[in-house]
């Protein structure tokens, strides 16, 4: 009860003493010297030329736009199909057109085979820690 008590305090505290912050005003500190009137003509004067107006595109239409492979404007059953047809094909190891658990779980499968070291059946910590993810890689900080 005392902890509840003394959270509550402390976060009141706090929150006081960010509002005495925010409304604090700095009226005898220094004063900023006026700012440099041009002689010449005003670059602010001149109006700016407009951008060109771009058409919003949303996500469905994006999502349209990507599906729409010959860019006819519809979709047909084979543009949804095609691309899914080689990770398709990847899998069915065997190629008889059908995919079986095993041969959707194949990666997972040799990668627990490849991780049990004594051939058990079975992953110890130290087995199931070698089948860690890579960690991603560093993303350049700029595009340059």
């Amino acid at each position: 009860m005392w902890r509840f008590l003394a959270g509550a305090f402390a976060s009141i505290l706090m929150m006081t003493g960010a509002f005495l912050i925010w409304q604090g005003r700095a009226a005898d500190g220094p004063s900023l010297p006026p700012a440099p009137v041009a002689s010449g003509p005003s670059i602010l004067a001149a109006k700016p030329s407009a951008p060109p107006e771009a058409t919003a595109k949303s996500r469905e239409e994006k999502r349209f736009d990507r599906a729409d492979k010959n860019k006819d404007g519809a979709i047909m059953l084979a543009e949804l199909l095609d691309p899914r047809r080689k990770a398709f094909a990847k899998l069915d190891s065997n190629r008889d057109g059908k995919l079986s658990f095993e041969e959707w779980a194949h990666s997972t499968i040799e990668k627990f085979r490849s991780a049990d070291g004594d051939r058990n059946g079975k992953l110890t910590e130290a087995e199931y820690a070698t089948t860690a993810p890579p960690p991603p890689k560093a993303k350049p900080r700029c595009g340059c």
